[in-house]
C-alpha cells in the first residue's frame, strides 16, 4: 500500500526477471501504518493523493482516483501486509502483494477492508475460511512485528528498499524509480 512501491514496480518486475538466478530474492513486509478503524484525515487524504499524483509525475505509473470517493480511507496498512504474509504460507505471496496492489491503485478497493482480502485471497485459490483464520491468528501477527523489526535493521528508511546482504555484509541500494539499467549496474556492482 505504498504509493512509490507501485510506481517502481513496472521497473522492479524488470529488475528481479534480469536477476532471476543470479541472486534469491526475499521480501520483507515493513507495516507502515498500524491497524485501525478511524477514517483517515482530511489532511492525510490531501497528503496522499499529491503523493499520488507526484508518482505518476516522477514514473509515468498511474492510480484510479476514484479510490478517494468510493472508500472511507484509512491510515492503515497491517491487514494487507498480514494478507501478503498468509499468501505466503501457500506460495502465493507476489500474486497477494499483486493483488493488493491492483486493488487499490486500478480498481479503486480499499485493502484496508478485511473483506476484500478476504476475497482478494478467495480468487487467488485460498480456501476463504481457513484464510480468515490465519489472518487473525496471533501468528501471523508476531510474523508481522517480526518483519518490521527486521525491516528496520536492515536499515529500510522508506519504501519501496533495496537491502543487499552477501558475503556478510548488508548494503542499502540506492535505486532509480525509472531506469531497469541503472539498478541492474548498482546491484551487480556490489556483487563484485
Amino acid at each position: 500500500m505504498c504509493s512509490w512501491c507501485w510506481g517502481f514496480k513496472p521497473v522492479w518486475d524488470q529488475v528481479r526477471e534480469r536477476l532471476e538466478g543470479e541472486l534469491g530474492i526475499v521480501y520483507v513486509v515493513g507495516g507502515l501504518a498500524s491497524e485501525t478503524h478511524t477514517p483517515m484525515s482530511d489532511e492525510m487524504q490531501t497528503y496522499l493523493q499529491q503523493a499520488w499524483r507526484k508518482v505518476t509525475e516522477h514514473t509515468g505509473v498511474c492510480f484510479n482516483h476514484d479510490f478517494w470517493n468510493l472508500n472511507t480511507p484509512k491510515r492503515s496498512t497491517y491487514p494487507a501486509c498480514k494478507a501478503v504474509l498468509v499468501a505466503r504460507q501457500s506460495g502465493l505471496e507476489l500474486e497477494m502483494y499483486a493483488a493488493i496492489q491492483q486493488l487499490y491503485y486500478q480498481k479503486a478497493g480499499n485493502p484496508s477492508e478485511y473483506e476484500n482480502l478476504y476475497q482478494l485471497a478467495e480468487d487467488l485459490g485460498l480456501e476463504r475460511q481457513r484464510f480468515i483464520e490465519q489472518i487473525h491468528s496471533n501468528e501471523i501477527d508476531t510474523v508481522l512485528q517480526q518483519e518490521i523489526i527486521l525491516a528496520e535493521q536492515l536499515g529500510a528508511q522508506g519504501f519501496p528498499s533495496l537491502v543487499l546482504q552477501y558475503e556478510g555484509t548488508t548494503r542499502f541500494i540506492e535505486h532509480s524509480y525509472t531506469d531497469v539499467e541503472e539498478n541492474l549496474r548498482r546491484i551487480r556492482s556490489l556483487l563484485k
